[in-house]
């Protein structure tokens, strides 16, 4: 009987060592037909050659492989795209139906429901109703008048623009802007806030990487969805509001728009119209609006600051074509092409999500020599945005 034992458990020994070392083959077999990279460690990937903490500037050390190159994150494998040529040549030169872009909460089918809906909807927004420029106009006066109230002393603008920021967002999705001081609407703000610190830290790259083992362990990154369920408990409670009070034939909202899609495709098992991805994708417009316009907002601010001679220039435009007494309205924009290339320069030069959101491939293609394989997931294959301007003289 112990003879069997352990002929059963070196027959078990060989038979695991045989599919580990089938496993690397294989492996070692893809790796040979995508572009080149730093050797990954089982598991760990390339944990070891990255900075968690500062995944930018790991990427750029790894950029000594070329404009193409292969990073793993944990197991997840990752073709990064380093430089305008490459990156253009995947968006623009490839069939588009071999991309797919992702966003945080979705992607492929619901994805592409969701996105089309959301463009409409908000394209929408100014056909008989309030359009989204005028609530911009509005907003903007109640952010003067908390600038005002400073009386020329130093101040930090942060907090004061993603108010601001987000009380657009509120007044397209919700139908109503928050007084700056209402607290749900500054908890609000500050979990947002919170939660692109800690997706940015150690704890939120580890999670990213091995989420099937660190959402068992206790750290930092547990505070993220403790923030999440609070966020989706604040959407949830707006949308109960919404419902109660629901005329189909006036929307007043996003919301209610949503809504009113819902019961047009109740009958639909396909649809993706549920009050999840409802909650969901506002959620995407306010994490991704306030944090990333209101980063821009500020980075402005900076740049104005620091090149007073453009800010003259930009002010002088101002007073000439708007003038002190009058809202700045969209229709000026083609007056103006000192401002908006200042406008344009700010964004560029912020640079305020340089990994850009992760795309997927739909199927196999071929990239510049290298064979890029089908994968069916957003996060698997990643177009990252650094020096998007290296071709540039000036």
């Amino acid at each position: 009987m112990l003879e069997l034992a352990e002929s059963l458990l070196a027959l078990l020994v060989v038979c695991l060592s045989a599919l580990v070392l089938l496993s690397a083959w294989s492996q070692m077999a893809q790796r040979r037909q995508l572009p080149p990279g730093p050797t990954p460690l089982p598991i760990l990937g390339n944990l070891l050659d990255l900075k968690t903490h500062d995944m930018l500037t790991s990427f750029k050390k790894v950029n000594q492989y070329g404009p193409v190159f292969t990073v793993h994150l944990g197991p997840r494998r990752v073709v990064v795209l380093y430089g305008y040529k490459a990156i253009k040549e995947a968006l623009v030169t490839m069939p588009k139906s071999s991309v797919v872009e992702g966003i945080a909460f979705a992607n492929g089918e619901r994805w592409k429901q969701l996105r089309r809906f959301t463009l409409s909807t908000l394209r929408n927004f100014g056909m008989g109703k309030r359009s989204i420029e005028e609530r911009i106009q509005e907003e903007s006066q109640f952010l003067l008048e908390e600038f005002r109230k400073t009386d020329g002393s130093p101040f930090d603008p942060t907090f004061f623009l993603s108010r601001s920021v987000s009380n657009v967002i509120c007044s397209i999705v919700f139908g109503r802007r928050f007084d700056y001081e209402d607290k749900d609407f500054l908890s609000l703000l500050a979990k947002i806030n919170e939660n692109f610190v800690l997706m940015s830290n150690t704890w939120g790259q580890l999670y990213e990487m091995f989420p099937w083992i660190m959402r068992f362990l206790p750290g930092p990154h547990k505070k993220m969805f403790r923030n999440l369920d609070d966020i989706y408990d604040f959407v949830a409670e707006r949308v109960k509001v919404n419902e109660a009070s629901l005329d189909p034939d006036n929307p007043r909202d996003f919301i209610d728009c949503f809504l009113i899609q819902m019961k047009k495709e109740s009958k639909n098992p396909l649809s993706e119209f549920h009050l999840k991805t409802m909650i969901m994708t506002v959620l995407n417009l306010f994490v991704a609006g306030t944090e990333t316009v209101s980063s821009t907002l500020r980075f402005g601010f900076l740049i104005l600051m620091k090149y007073p001679e453009v800010q003259e220039k930009v002010i002088r435009e101002i007073d000439n074509v708007i003038g002190r007494d009058r809202v700045p309205a969209v229709e000026k924009r083609a007056q103006m092409p000192y401002t908006d290339a200042v406008i344009h320069e700010i964004q560029r030069f912020s640079d305020v999500i340089p990994t850009n959101l992760p795309h997927a491939l739909t199927r196999t293609v071929q990239l510049r020599g290298y064979t890029l394989p089908k994968v069916s997931h957003v996060g698997l294959f990643d177009y990252v945005l650094f020096d998007i301007t290296s071709h540039r003289s000036n």
